[in-house]
């Protein structure tokens, strides 16, 4: 499922587009600077890299928003390695550094996703209200149609009128068909209309748009079994991904929201929005080590075309370039 690189459905200027490394890089810059440049300044100030330099830099990861876990496990190795004077110079630390987080990120996204055998790939998409949810929907259309998708949105968040309404507007903007009902329609009845609409007109990809909250949680889990239960008669292996949109600005708390989500929900992958408005990307090593999840898209802008899929060696290099 992990798509081109590249391209927008906006015009851009007639010049060389920036590369997907390019993009991760300006993407991260606030965590750059909240923790490269914050390793320059420890070894720096500490001259020796020792027990008392790692100190200083565990502070500086859970600033990144590591979380205390990954952190621990990061700075495992390196001071075994400090304590046996094997850290020469921060090149070196940054290099050991880069390897330990590098190795979480490529555990946890080496799963790929689900098989489709026939029929429209079904991604369901779900996560509290605010996070950016619906806006990932529109994004992430965009990228399957710049691909040479075809692809159908399926309005399932009926308990938000507003939702409803917002989807229709991405699926003109993006050229996509959008299947609805009138608020507080039941979620499966629209996805089944969506899915055998999609089978009629060859879709490649139904993306579904869920409710981010009903009267209770458990009312929400129940309604997402409900709509698995009325994608797996209709097209087997469905859906093929359930994809929690989390907010990268929101950092642990998300975290928190994302171990909910997994427990309840079957989530076999992570989109992670707005990855340009925080310095705390961390996160994402935090997902990885503590969710066992694969970041399969990041947000990193406003624009259209400003979902990419994520690749963690580029993610790591740009951390630290």
């Amino acid at each position: 499922m992990l798509k081109s690189l590249f391209g927008s459905a906006e015009k851009e200027p007639e010049q060389k587009k920036p590369g997907f490394f390019d993009r991760m890089k300006v993407a991260v810059t606030r965590t750059r600077e909240n923790l490269s440049e914050r390793i320059d300044d420890i070894v720096s100030f500490n001259k020796e890299i020792d027990r008392n330099t790692l100190d200083d830099l565990e502070a500086t990861l859970i600033g990144a928003d590591l979380g205390t876990t990954t952190t621990q496990q990061v700075l495992q190795k390196l001071r075994d390695k400090a304590d046996r004077k094997q850290i020469a110079d921060v090149g070196e630390l940054k290099r050991l550094l880069k390897a330990e987080l590098l190795a979480i990120l490529t555990a946890a996204n080496s799963r790929p996703p689900n098989a489709v055998d026939g029929g429209p790939e079904v991604i369901l998409v779900v996560g509290v209200n605010g996070t950016g949810k619906t806006t990932s929907i529109g994004k992430l259309a965009n990228l399957l149609k710049n691909d040479g998708k075809a692809v159908m949105l399926c309005a399932a968040d009926t308990f938000r009128a507003a939702a409803i309404e917002q989807l229709e507007i991405w699926g003109q903007r993006t050229q996509s068909d959008v299947i609805k009902t009138k608020p507080g329609g039941d979620p499966a009845a629209v996805l089944y209309d969506a899915l055998e609409a999609a089978k009629a007109r060859k879709s490649d990809y139904v993306i579904v748009d869920t409710a981010g909250r009903l009267h209770t949680k458990s009312n929400l889990m129940t309604e997402l079994e409900k709509m698995t239960r009325t994608a797996q008669r209709l097209v087997p292996g469905a859906p093929h991904e359930t994809l929690l949109v989390m907010d990268a600005t929101t950092g642990q708390n998300g975290l928190q929201q994302a171990r909910q989500f997994t427990q309840s929900a079957g989530v076999t992958g992570i989109v992670l929005s707005k990855l340009d408005g925080t310095a705390k990307g961390g996160v994402v090593v935090a997902i990885a080590r503590e969710l066992g999840l694969p970041v399969r898209y990041v947000g990193i802008g406003e624009k259209v075309g400003d979902l990419i899929p994520f690749d963690p060696q580029a993610f790591v290099d740009s951390l630290f370039a």
